[in-house]
């Protein structure tokens, strides 16, 4: 059985492989055949597009140089600079600027036909020496003009400076500066209009209207205009790109468009490089088709591929998938989740084995349950131990040990912040004779309610001690003698007031306290309960029943 499979398996494979092999070497050869033939298509169409671009972009450059050069043959314009040139001298004119205001409505001139020229950002009057008579701008830009003006510049004078993005006016702007002539063909100075190359959009879309977009670059490669939305935020080309671009007019290649995109494009190079017209077409738009049938072709491929992995996928999955489940049981256990119950249907070994997991995991829980329940046992008598050992059994109160190690951490705290605290020592008053007269009983009785009286009347702050037989000592923090003699006082009168015993057998208890409060000179706490119980002993000397406060 195991070998038919085996062949079966091979046969499978072999025709699987007989299928894939001729179509990959049959798909390959298609593509890169139309590979080219869409390279051939795109050169074809960039080309024609750059040129379509080129010839609009001079169109609309000589028409607003024919514009301007009407503008400069006004007679207001003519007039203005004629006055300039008999009015003022070189040396009455500082070097850089003239006074706009000695030419009345030249100025006005300028700005009303600014105003009705769309494409005129910007219209300024100089003279020979390129002094700012007048301009339609309350800031006009610098200007400067050649020397010596061309010979034929009576009728075909001009200067084009490169176009540039203007930060001042937020648009790409060409500067165009024709001379203004006298009556007698003598240069009077120049008209610079600034042009907003915005406007030249219309052009370039119309020019857009063949496959592809058109972009118009500065010298350093930023885009200033073209087809594409929101051209002044787009990146300059990469260096590199622009200088392919410069050595390979009309070849398209590939590259990085300013927009981060990956396009084809070719490049036209305008006036001297002082400005680059670029034409492209998005990589992907370009290879569209021939990757829709690279996609068909490994669509098929994949569709072989699927069968055998279908296959493939059925048999791993009834044999991963459980064993996937196990392992992510196995890690649930291992972090501590016990509570994992994997469906045990199947009836072969991986149904087995989960059954076997269900059981182990039900022994842990059984486990872990029983250790719980001890551990916490366990805490319980750990806490009872640390209460009993701390504590009087009878009583309640803190035992003698505890007593003293709080005795040391208020001396502590008192030599390190001078925080007094003062100490009561209380005896009931004629005790043994009570207990040998109405028994131990009655004894554990008064004691048990009198330490009830004393942890009633102190402060949550404060410490209550059975300090050995029918002797108690209290603690009071951050309290002065004073103070302690008031508390002790309260302790005397609610243990004289306080019923004993049994309704037909009442008897009267009280208590004798001394008190004392902390100094300077104690080196330990013992000290401080010396003197408490001198103080104790003088009030039971004094007749019992009554509070002495240590000298």
């Amino acid at each position: 059985m195991r070998s038919l499979k085996s062949i079966r398996s091979k046969i499978v494979v072999f025709a699987i492989l007989a299928t894939l092999l001729p179509s990959l070497g049959l798909g390959l050869m298609s593509f890169r055949h139309n590979q080219g033939v869409i390279d051939e298509k795109v050169a074809h169409e960039l080309r024609s597009l750059a040129n379509y671009a080129r010839r609009e972009l001079d169109l609309w450059i000589q028409e607003r140089v024919h514009d301007v050069r009407s503008l400069s043959t006004s007679k207001v314009v003519i007039d203005g600079l004629d006055t300039v040139a008999h009015r003022q001298t070189a040396d009455s004119i500082g070097p850089g600027r003239g006074t706009p205001e000695e030419i009345p409505g030249l100025a006005l001139y300028l700005r009303s036909v600014h105003t009705r020229l769309t494409p005129l950002l910007e219209l300024t009057v100089v003279d020979t020496r390129g002094r700012i008579v007048a301009s339609s701008a309350a800031t006009p830009a610098p200007v400067q003009l050649p020397e010596l003006w061309p010979q034929n510049a009576i009728t075909e004078g001009v200067i084009l400076a490169p176009p540039r993005w203007d930060s001042a006016l937020a648009a790409p702007t060409l500067t165009v500066a024709v001379p203004v002539l006298s009556i007698d063909n003598e240069i009077l100075g120049a008209l610079v209009a600034v042009l907003d190359l915005n406007t030249v959009q219309l052009q370039l879309k119309d020019a857009a209207k063949l496959p592809g977009e058109v972009i118009l670059l500065d010298a350093q490669g930023r885009p200033l205009v073209g087809t594409l939305p929101t051209t002044s935020h787009l990146i300059p080309l990469q260096p590199e790109v622009l200088q392919r671009l410069h050595a390979q007019p009309g070849q398209p290649f590939a590259f990085q468009s300013f927009d981060q995109r990956d396009v084809l494009g070719v490049a036209d190079t305008l006036r001297e490089r002082s400005v680059t017209l670029v034409a492209q077409k998005d990589r992907a738009e370009v290879y569209a088709a021939w990757r829709t049938l690279r996609n068909q072709t490994l669509t098929l491929i994949g569709g072989l591929s699927l069968l055998v992995g279908l296959l493939a996928y059925q048999i791993g999955r009834s044999i991963v998938t459980p064993l996937q489940r196990l392992i992510n049981a196995a890690e649930h256990i291992a972090g501590g989740n016990l509570a994992m119950q994997l469906p045990a249907a199947r009836d072969d070994e991986i149904g087995r084995l989960t059954r076997v997991f269900n059981q182990m995991t039900d022994s842990l829980r059984h486990s872990r349950a029983e250790i719980e329940a001890a551990s916490h046992t366990l805490q319980q008598q750990n806490q009872q131990l640390e209460r009993l050992s701390v504590t009087d059994s009878l009583t309640g109160l803190y035992n003698r040990r505890k007593l003293a190690e709080i005795l040391t951490d208020q001396n502590a705290r008192y030599q390190r912040n001078r925080r007094a605290f003062s100490v009561l020592m209380l005896d009931i008053d004629h005790f043994k004779a009570l207990n040998d007269n109405y028994g131990h009983l009655l004894g554990d009785e008064v004691l048990t309610q009198v330490a009830s009286i004393l942890a009633q009347t102190i402060r949550n702050v404060d410490f209550a001690a059975r300090y050995g037989g029918e002797e108690f000592v209290i603690v009071l923090v951050e309290t002065s003698s004073r103070a302690a003699q008031d508390t002790a006082e309260r302790i005397r009168a609610k243990v004289a007031a306080a019923s004993y015993g049994a309704v037909e057998q009442r008897i009267a208890v009280t208590v004798s306290v001394g008190v004392a409060e902390c100094r300077e000179d104690d080196a330990t706490a013992e000290a401080v309960i010396a003197r408490a119980d001198q103080a104790l002993y003088q009030a039971k000397d004094a007749g019992r029943n009554r509070v002495q406060c240590a000298a």
